[in-house]
């Protein structure tokens, strides 16, 4: 959740007043700090939105910080301001607010604010609920998983399995998720954690990056993050079915290590490096104190970074014409297909229970991007209110990106050559065992990419050893007692156009055949495409027995050489819609994971499509809700959401870590240039581009073809320092 992601309390249906008003305090005026009305918050704004708050109430009053990040401008405030700014105008100061997500400590009290940071003052103050419960924070998963192995009635519990002497147990919390169930000490209506417990390679219990998810142990402690105390202790199904069977020794099985120490490294692998001998190609510039303008190939753009969307872009333009208001990754949902308690719940919604910004790596230099590499670092507040550095979150560099285009005259032999880069902007999260790489793309013509890579390490259960080379109905087994649940990637990802423009529209096109007839179609090989426009919100789908392609257009911006609006397609992967059934938690939920595409009417603040708090969610909230209201798309101002993901049948190549699996999704120009954009691309040439022949003639008998290689290599190189220009001296 960013701060965007609310209306002001009041307009909230969720919301009500607090019970008591907060004192009246004096204004606490705002530091030196950035105006861009974008600009994320800042260090001393973090500081100033906990002084202002904390003012407001009784003295002693602790409170517990979930989020403190930018309260974005409306869009009829906005928009105009990002207008005049691209003019050279200097458009009327906008009010810099923060909005707030916090508990009273201890408490289950959750209470969003906004201050205004400009005036000092808190603008307003509510108390939510019920059902809804924010994300996880750092300090608070650190502190379940201290306390989930404290418990005298979970130490009680681990030592029935008789673990080697030494071992050490590890406690990963995940979200509780939800079921509706009230009976006892079983329910979802207060905020949880439950905790799968896992224990480090027996033989090197000291290694603290051992892959412990090979040990899973049948025992998962249920924490309240608020309290700190236990509700309850869960025994975990091994078999194939639910039942519960009585704990037993632990039976030795074999660590399954991926650190590099564990393993016998291949040492033919020669250094790949990107070289840039005059530097990068692109330019940025800081529009706010960490907020970044970028400019690179006719492309240019706002960056922003919160905890819960991460890397967000703002402003897209391409030879100064308007392409994208804002985009971002909205959520994500990992539902998973295990019916057996508490499996059942176990539906991962990685941004709104977390936070893309929360978990964003620190891209080390050379290792997660190569090349001539620009760092884009963030601000976030802990629990306490207290600003956090976050070095490093977002990656910015150039690629090469094969062919853009090519013709060859056969007539003349000659061939015309450019070849493609791209301007990549990444940033990786890591979500316990998991790892996203997500980047966006940019290219020479006018492409606009979003992909997503799906890493890290399988989240694993127990499964008895006598089951190992038996089919699960629920998983596979991918090590001795190891089973990983079989499971759903969705992402969601939020593009709010201005294509030309503001006030798009989306519609889509079908390719149909034509049926024989003796004038028109005598032969039965004709087809033609037929356009269908969206004026009513609602979710839709992919069909590839039809061709259907979505695009974004404007109605009111027309191609000067064929009329047609100018606009961008959705170039979509297929996904397999959610399996759950439409009576599930799972489903109600995750309300973009039904539908290809969902396309809504502009609202402020509504920019999450699995709702604002996916916590322990009932559904209702978020993007499935908002397109329900079938409003008018008429006027334009439509946001479209694009679904995709992935069925993850876990392999045991996945194990111990998982080998990248890549989607994309790309935006594409249609009709919006009068020809190829990448027309003026210098072609491509061995004065540019500096390759290196390795062929040689086939050496003599007993001869190595290693150093032959290695010498013309050299010759090359030593040619090429002499060539003006050249990346030879690199």
């Amino acid at each position: 959740m960013t701060a965007n992601d609310t209306a002001v309390g009041s307009a909230q249906a969720s919301s009500t007043l607090v019970a008591s008003e907060p004192v009246k305090t004096t204004p606490i005026p705002a530091p030196a700090a950035p105006s861009h009305p974008l600009g994320p918050v800042t260090a001393a704004e973090i500081t100033q939105s906990a002084q202002v708050l904390e003012a407001s109430w009784p003295t002693g009053t602790k409170l517990h910080y979930k989020a403190i990040t930018l309260l974005e401008p409306p869009k009829a405030e906005l928009a105009p301001f990002l207008a005049a700014e691209r003019a050279g105008e200097k458009p009327a100061p906008l009010d810099r607010k923060s909005f707030v997500i916090y508990y009273l400590k201890g408490t289950e009290n959750l209470h969003e604010a906004v201050i205004n940071l400009t005036k000092g003052t808190v603008e307003s103050n509510v108390k939510v609920g019920p059902f809804l419960h924010p994300n996880a924070d750092n300090e608070e998963i650190v502190a379940v998983e201290k306390a989930a192995l404290e418990y005298p009635e979970v130490q009680a519990e681990i030592a029935k399995l008789k673990l080697p002497e030494g071992a050490v147990v590890v406690a990963d919390p995940w979200i509780y998720g939800a079921d509706g169930l009230k009976d006892g000490k079983f329910y979802d209506d207060v905020r949880l954690m439950q905790c799968y417990l896992y224990m480090r390679d027996p033989e090197n219990p000291s290694e603290p990056d051992s892959c412990h998810y090979s040990f899973p142990l049948p025992i998962s402690p249920v924490i309240n993050p608020q309290t700190m105390e236990l509700v309850r202790v869960d025994l975990l199904p091994t078999g194939h079915d639910e039942t519960i069977k009585p704990l037993e020794p632990w039976k030795p099985v074999k660590a399954n290590e991926y650190i590099p120490e564990a393993q016998t490294l291949r040492t033919d692998l020669k250094p790949l490096r990107v070289l840039q001998p005059e530097g990068a190609s692109f330019v940025v510039e800081d529009f706010s104190e960490l907020g970044k303008t970028i400019r690179w190939q006719k492309w240019d753009f706002k960056v922003g970074f919160n905890y819960r969307e991460g890397m967000v872009l703002y402003d897209v333009h391409y030879d100064n014409k308007p392409l994208f208001y804002r985009i971002s990754l909205s959520d994500m949902a990992i539902p998973y297909a295990d019916p057996r308690t508490p499996y059942h719940r176990k539906c991962a919604f990685d941004l709104g229970d977390c936070g893309a910004g929360v978990m964003a790596n620190n891209l080390q230099l050379g290792c997660d991007c190569l090349g001539s590499i620009y760092y884009i670092s963030g601000v976030l507040a802990d629990s306490t209110g207290t600003p956090v550095d976050m070095p490093n979150v977002i990656c910015v560099h150039e690629q090469d990106a094969g062919i853009s285009w090519k013709h060859t005259n056969y007539r003349t032999g000659r061939a015309v050559v450019a070849r493609n880069r791209e301007l990549v902007l990444q940033t990786i999260l890591t979500v316990a065992n998991y790892e996203y790489i997500l980047a966006f793309n940019f290219n020479i013509a006018g492409d606009l990419t979003y992909e997503a890579r799906a890493t890290g390490i399988l989240s694993t259960s127990p499964v008895d050893l006598s089951l190992s080379q038996e089919p699960h109905p629920y998983g596979t087994i991918v090590h001795p007692g190891v089973l990983a649940s079989y499971h759903q990637h969705f992402f969601s990802l939020r593009i709010d156009p201005m294509v030309g423009g503001h006030g798009n529209t989306i519609a889509y096109d079908e390719a149909h055949p034509l049926p024989r007839d003796p004038k028109i179609n005598p032969h039965g090989t004709g087809y033609t495409v037929q356009k269908t426009e969206i004026k009513t919100t609602g979710g839709f789908d992919l069909d590839f027995s039809k061709g259907r392609i979505f695009k974004i257009l404007n109605p009111s911006v027309r191609n000067k050489v064929n009329g047609l609006p100018v606009g961008y397609k959705v170039m979509a992967p297929p996904v397999q819609p959610i399996l759950a059934d439409k009576d599930s938690y799972h489903y109600k939920r995750a309300e973009f994971a039904d539908r290809n595409f969902y396309v809504t009417k502009y609202a402020d603040y509504e920019l999450f499509s699995g709702g604002k708090y996916t916590n322990q969610s009932r559904g209702g909230t978020g993007v499935r809700a908002w397109a329900n209201r079938q409003e008018s798309l008429e006027e334009g101002d439509a946001v479209l959401w694009v679904n995709f993901g992935l069925q993850h049948i876990p392999r045991v190549e996945d194990y111990p870590v998982m080998p990248a699996e890549m989607l994309r999704v790309m935006l594409r120009p249609v009709n919006f240039f009068d020809k190829n954009p990448a027309l003026d691309l210098p072609p491509s040439s061995q004065e540019f581009n500096c390759s290196v022949g390795l062929n040689k003639p086939a050496p003599a008998e007993g001869t190595s073809v290693v150093p032959m290689v290695e010498a013309e290599q050299k010759v090359v190189e030593g040619e090429q320092k002499e060539k003006k220009g050249c990346c030879g001296s690199c």
